[in-house]
């Protein structure tokens, strides 16, 4: 494992907790250095590009550097639910997601195991593996981390939650997100470079960036998209959410206890648009359903 950062005073994520995982301690994540995998399987409900006809190779592991108060997969990101697996285990499951069919592997809240995952993918590339692999992140990410991903990642799938400082801190506890979320588009965008798709439109590299719109935060939304358009322009893609789903967590949260507004959306996409983007994603009709969240039962792991 590499030699500057590693588990026994972590700082994979902006938390820096410093704890010693390698000797069982628990960080921000709720992890120590022992794998856990909650689901392993074909997923459908991804963006487009990614999800195709045949499913995207899904691996979504237990625990979380973020901790949003709305978080649709709470019990896996509290780190309630999973199974325990090797290095070894997660490079064969990369291996039969690929065998399934599967358009690409897509590593879903990776951050706090990043350097296991460095290891699984170097193993399953010697064994075979030549699907994409997305980083399917939350965008408050460390460039040294992503760094060790160089020559591994071929889609960067990173969320980019808050313009806002005080939002940030408020529903994620995350001081100075948009700092970190920046920084970690540009290392993104600079070993990528722009996407490229294959002919069934399947993205074999490239960076999409994800936001969720929230409710009440159409401003904070539109300056995150001026960001990124200003900056990037239609080099990247962008995909404008309003799947928001208020769960019962945020009962005490009640600016948040609602769906999103169909208006409100539609004001985000005719702003995107407005500006000149062209590479985006958005979503119609009724997103907002819990049917969407997958079980965390330990399939496929």
């Amino acid at each position: 494992m590499n030699q500057k950062l590693t588990l026994q005073a972590c700082q994979l994520c902006p938390r820096a907790c410093g704890v010693n995982r390698e000797n069982g301690q628990v960080g921000y994540c709720q992890k120590s250095d022992q794998l856990v995998v909650g689901r392993a399987a074909l997923h459908h409900w991804e963006e487009p590009c990614i999800s195709g006809t045949r499913g995207s190779g899904a691996v979504f592991f237990s625990g979380c550097t973020m901790g949003c108060v709305f978080c649709q997969n709470h019990c896996l990101s509290k780190g309630e639910a999973g199974k325990e697996i090797s290095i070894e285990r997660l490079a064969e499951i990369f291996i039969e997601l690929q065998e399934q069919g599967a358009h690409n592997i897509n590593l879903v809240t990776p951050t706090h195991y990043t350097l296991h995952i460095v290891e699984a993918l170097k193993i399953a590339k010697g064994k075979g593996l030549s699907v994409p692999v997305i980083y399917n992140c939350s965008g408050y990410e460390k460039v040294e981390t992503l760094r060790l991903l160089e020559g591994l990642i071929q889609v960067y799938l990173p969320d980019f939650k808050y313009h806002n400082e005080a939002l940030a801190r408020k529903y994620s506890k995350a001081p100075h997100y948009f700092e970190y979320a920046s920084e970690a588009v540009k290392e993104m965008v600079r070993q990528i470079g722009e996407a490229t798709f294959n002919e069934e439109g399947i993205i074999q590299k490239g960076v999409i960036v994800r936001h969720l719109l929230l409710p009440g935060q159409l401003m904070d939304s539109k300056a995150i998209v001026r960001y990124l358009y200003e900056n990037y322009g239609n080099s990247i893609w962008m995909s404008l959410m309003n799947q928001y789903t208020p769960l019962e967590q945020v009962a005490k949260y009640p600016e948040l206890n609602r769906k999103v507004t169909k208006k409100a959306y539609n004001r985000l996409i005719d702003f995107a648009l407005d500006l000149g983007l062209e590479n985006g994603f958005i979503q119609e009709g009724e997103t907002a359903k819990e049917s969407f969240i997958p079980l965390f039962n330990g399939e496929g792991v």
